[in-house]
């Protein structure tokens, strides 16, 4: 994937402030320039940003990139999140023996709203590239 594919390209969302909140308004200025998106992608969309960079801000040592773009064909919205960590994603599917443990219930989430995912390890961290139906 490209750098250039990506309609915004947005760098370091300030993790100082609300990085959750910034990726989602990446994600909706993306997609206002996008004719046929429904509301329910455009909802998945900002669910799947929140959780990949709310995870790169808890887990993954810091937000480092986060990019945003369709695909050549037009038919998904693609989401670049990279991160600090090495540390590959870990799925939670119940509470188990630590139910006060946060997190791991996104991951599955994200999963399952995806088309398509890919976890690159890359120097001092790693990339999640997700695919967004669109319809």
């Amino acid at each position: 994937m490209t750098q250039n594919s990506f309609l915004v390209a947005e760098p370091v969302v300030d993790q100082d402030r609300h990085p959750a909140a910034a990726a989602r308004r990446t994600v909706a200025q993306a997609l206002d320039g996008v004719a046929g998106h429904t509301e329910r992608a455009r909802a998945d969309a900002e669910l799947v940003v929140s959780e990949l960079v709310s995870n790169a801000v808890r887990h993954g040592g810091g937000l480092v990139a986060l990019r945003v773009g369709v695909t050549p064909d037009g038919t998904g919205l693609r989401l670049e999140i990279e991160d600090a960590s090495g540390r590959l994603p870990q799925a939670r599917r119940v509470l188990g023996e630590d139910p006060c443990r946060a997190g791991g219930f996104g991951w599955p989430i994200v999963l399952r709203l995806a088309t398509s995912v890919q976890v690159d390890e890359l120097p001092g961290g790693k990339r999640i590239q997700v695919v967004l139906p669109l319809t």
